[in-house]
């Protein structure tokens, strides 16, 4: 991925990159570092790639520069886990190599050798389909893996795919049931189309049909992704969303994520919506390049992504180094019926409320300590009041503020006063998507990690996703505004490690 950022930022990731570059102290970001949330060992890590579960692991891949704390020498870097909670770090899976950056891409499980590549060993072997990225030229290539992704080998027929362009990236793989073949959902990122291609050996693809322009075009298309999902409460009712995040011109600025719904009959994606309608996945500043695992078992059911938290206007400057980059919680999808349409729902996965350190939440009813890591509950309802939520704080006089306003009616992050240094002008802002009252109330859920928030309104109808960056760690927290407007009292369960 990521061929205009490589433009742009060359000059400072060769600089990050150099020999005998002096690193900061190890410890020196380590409050900011998230305990339940992914991050990389050190250095640099952008997208997640790969995402994938085999024989009990969740694996993640992820956008990395082993070299140095900012963009470039672009490998993936490796993690397993079996609650997506708890990471064991693997060592780099694929390495840049005779000047070819591996760039976003995804993986499947091959149980039926399609490829060929999986040998005689009658197990399921791991496919990697990633971009390969030169100055000039993006071609899509496979490695393959025989132990459980432990160890990689590149194709030695790659690449598998070259157009002779620039910006044909970020391959997003499934198998497609009804046409018995692989799908790779694709990008043409500078013509804002995505491409659709079709393969029965991941090795000899046919182009099917291009998507777009639609939608937001106001910067170059990236990271999609496309995935079948059942409408809430009628089941045999299901709709297609294609994921497409672009950058710049994001909602907030910067990079950003969008979506379409609907139909996918293995060759052609058509949108049920305007054309120049635009739908968000995310309202806050710091969610990017999501991508939904691969081969998660039918009896579990669901469909979950994951995303980066950043943003391309700063992603370089966050105040952690010596790493840098931050994976969102995984989320759980669904689609919901509402007035407006179809849309896309996110919520944590379960598997977080097994962090919670009781079974029962406190009370927030005045100012308390807060833990590193929270999962907080409230819910509104309609009243004399024009704030509520809440505030966390630090000694140094930092804040930020988590909640909704009544008039227009929304819920909000405001990090303006988070950090009393400097990070980045597009950074000190209040972000704030419009919520709706359901059956008279409204419900926010608000999960903390140390310098991550991610706020979900109503079960995920809206969601806001950002990153704060206090010089000190936030350890209290109060209510925000007029406590009658809660229908209950806040709830705060802390969440141990």
């Amino acid at each position: 991925m990521r061929f205009a950022l490589a433009l742009a930022l060359a000059g400072a990731a060769a600089l990050s990159a150099a020999p005998g570059a002096e690193a900061p102290p190890p410890q020196a970001a380590e409050h900011l570092r998230p305990r339940y949330h992914f991050t990389p060992p050190q250095n640099f890590m952008n997208d997640p790639n790969g995402l994938v579960f085999l024989e009990g692991e969740y694996h993640l891949f992820y956008q990395h520069n082993p070299q140095g704390d900012k963009w470039g020498h672009m490998s993936w870097g490796h993690a397993v886990s079996r609650d997506m909670l708890h990471w064991e770090h693997l060592p780099l899976a694929l390495a840049e190599e005779d000047g070819i950056m591996i760039f976003s891409g995804s993986a499947v499980a091959d149980p039926r050798d399609t490829s060929g590549l999986c040998g005689t060993s009658g197990k399921s072997c791991l496919i990697a389909i990633y971009t390969g990225h030169t100055e000039k030229r993006q071609t899509q290539n496979l490695a393959y893996s025989h132990d459980r992704g432990r160890t990689w080998k590149k194709y030695e027929g790659n690449p598998v795919i070259d157009l002779s362009r620039g910006d044909h990236r970020d391959p997003k793989v499934f198998w497609h049931e009804p046409t018995k073949r692989w799908v790779m959902v694709s990008v043409l990122a500078g013509a804002r189309r995505v491409r659709f291609l079709a393969s029965k050996d991941l090795k000899h693809w046919e182009t099917l049909s291009d998507f777009g322009p639609e939608g937001s075009t106001g910067g170059a298309w990236e990271c999609p992704d496309l995935f079948e999902l059942p409408i809430d409460g009628e089941p045999e009712q299901t709709r297609w969303v294609l994921d497409v995040d672009l950058n710049p011109g994001g909602r907030v600025g910067g990079s950003g994520a969008q979506y379409f719904v609907g139909r996918f009959d293995g060759q052609r994606f058509v949108n049920e919506n305007p054309d120049d309608l635009t739908l968000w996945v995310d309202y806050g500043k710091d969610f990017y390049a999501s991508q939904s695992y691969a081969d998660i078992p039918a009896s579990d059911g669901r469909r979950i992504w994951i995303g980066w938290m950043s943003n391309w206007l700063y992603a370089d400057v966050e105040p952690t180094p010596p790493w840098r980059g931050v994976q969102s919680l995984p989320r759980a999808l669904a689609l919901r019926r509402t007035s407006s349409g179809i849309r896309l729902v996110q919520s944590p996965v379960r598997e977080i409320a097994s962090l919670r350190s009781t079974a029962e939440p406190r009370r927030l009813e005045s100012r308390t300590s807060l833990p590193e890591s929270a999962d907080l509950e409230l819910e509104a309802t309609p009243g004399d009041w024009s704030e509520t939520g809440v505030r966390l704080s630090n000694a140094a006089g930092e804040e930020v503020t988590v909640g909704l306003k009544a008039q227009p009616l929304e819920m909000f992050v405001d990090r303006r006063k988070s950090r009393t240094t400097p990070v980045h002008d597009a950074y000190p802002e209040r972000h704030a998507g419009t919520v709706r009252w359901v059956n008279g109330r409204i419900t926010l859920r608000v999960l903390f990690d140390r310098s991550t928030l991610e706020v979900f309104a109503n079960g995920g109808e809206r969601v806001i996703s950002d990153r704060v960056f206090p010089t000190q760690p936030f350890d209290r927290i109060e209510p925000l505004g007029h406590a009658g407007a809660t229908a209950t009292p806040i709830r705060i369960w802390d969440l141990s490690r």
